[in-house]
């Protein structure tokens, strides 16, 4: 239950405190799968605009995102909600639903 972060900033310095925050959010997305996961977070800055984008390799799919705020620990707060969303709708989407219908049907005998 880990997940494997590449890092890369367009136009902005790539800070310890930005990375560290980086690290914090992103450890909840690694909760909702046994596997490791890989995220690569492109990290842009055009003026007053943050822009965080966000890519997740999965089986048979590849789960993007992309936040814009006025700043930069906003966006990437934001960014990891919608990739959270994604990742518990896949999870639920891939279960294997079989089991608990058994399970329902076992009940109502």
């Amino acid at each position: 239950m880990s997940i494997r972060i590449k890092l890369s900033g367009h136009h902005v310095e790539l800070t310890s405190a930005l990375r560290d925050h980086v690290d914090t959010r992103t450890t909840r997305l690694a909760r909702h799968f046994d596997h490791l996961l890989e995220l690569h977070m492109i990290l842009h800055v055009e003026k007053e605009r943050h822009q965080a984008e966000g890519k997740i390799p999965l089986p048979g799919t590849t789960l993007f995102a992309e936040a814009v705020a006025t700043d930069m620990y906003a966006a990437v707060d934001a960014l990891v909600d919608k990739l959270d969303r994604q990742l518990i709708k896949y999870k639920e989407k891939h279960a294997d639903h079989h089991q608990r219908e058994a399970q329902k049907s076992a009940l109502h005998q």
